[in-house]
């Protein structure tokens, strides 16, 4: 499940994920994602729960199409991404494939939610 988070800074966009995330998750939030993508400055705090258990049906390959979709058009809107998580094998996924993160990107945990999003916005 994607959940917008409504408590961010001017300029930054959250999101939390839960649970499986599915096919039919990204497609609903797509258009929210369209609308970030309006400005010219994309910064963006993604908060990854540790109830989080990957994509479920139809998930992995929406995340891809979409994400290979939004970076070759937008690359160069995003500035600075966040990720909140604690979870073992997602800091491990993160640090071997984060530099394919346009613009700045920076981990943090889950104690550490209201600094990312500071750094999200400065």
């Amino acid at each position: 499940m994607i959940e917008m988070l409504t408590d961010m800074p001017e300029g930054v966009a959250g999101i939390r994920v839960t649970g499986r995330v599915t096919g039919d998750d990204l497609r609903a939030f797509e258009p929210k994602m369209r609308q970030l993508l309006e400005t010219d400055e994309v910064r963006f705090v993604e908060v990854i729960d540790p109830d989080y258990e990957g994509f479920g049906r139809g998930g992995l390959a929406e995340d891809i199409k979409m994400g290979f979709g939004v970076l070759f058009k937008h690359h160069s809107a995003f500035k600075r991404m966040a990720v909140v998580t604690d979870t073992e094998w997602i800091l491990h996924t993160l640090h071997v494939l984060g530099w394919m993160v346009p613009g700045e990107f920076k981990i943090f945990g889950h104690d550490q939610l209201e600094q990312a999003k500071q750094w999200a916005a400065g």
